[in-house]
């Protein structure tokens, strides 16, 4: 039905950058928030940030705003996260996820479609 895949991962020292990307595919019309998720060993998953895939509405959690931004390419159905000033909390393997609601949901109970995820390490 629809395929997410993450890229961009790494390594990374404290105060660098990295970019994730996250490509869809399949019945992508049913799509209208992508966000991003992380999971850090021995912790639960959380919500990082989301957008609306039509009016561009975005919402980030605390510990990254500032700091994260996501953005969308609807014509290649691709969403991004660029992550500036990176901090070894940021540590995690990064998710993407869709949902068929047409409002920003922070639980990953609202999302149907998750990728593989792709390890981030930021280094002290």
């Amino acid at each position: 039905q629809v395929q997410l895949v993450e890229s961009g991962g790494g390594l990374v020292q404290a105060g660098g950058s990295l970019r994730l990307s996250c490509a869809a595919s399949g019945r992508t019309l049913n799509i209208y928030v992508m966000g991003w998720f992380r999971q850090a060993p021995g912790k639960e998953r959380e919500f990082v940030c989301a957008i609306n895939r039509i009016g561009g509405d975005t919402s980030y959690a605390d510990s990254v705003k500032g700091r994260f931004t996501i953005s969308r390419d609807n014509a290649k159905n691709t969403v991004y996260l660029q992550m500036n000033s990176l901090k070894p909390e940021d540590t995690a393997v990064y998710y993407c996820a869709a949902s068929p609601i047409g409002t920003i949901r922070t639980t990953g109970n609202d999302y149907i479609y998750w990728g593989q995820g792709t390890q981030v390490t930021v280094s002290s």
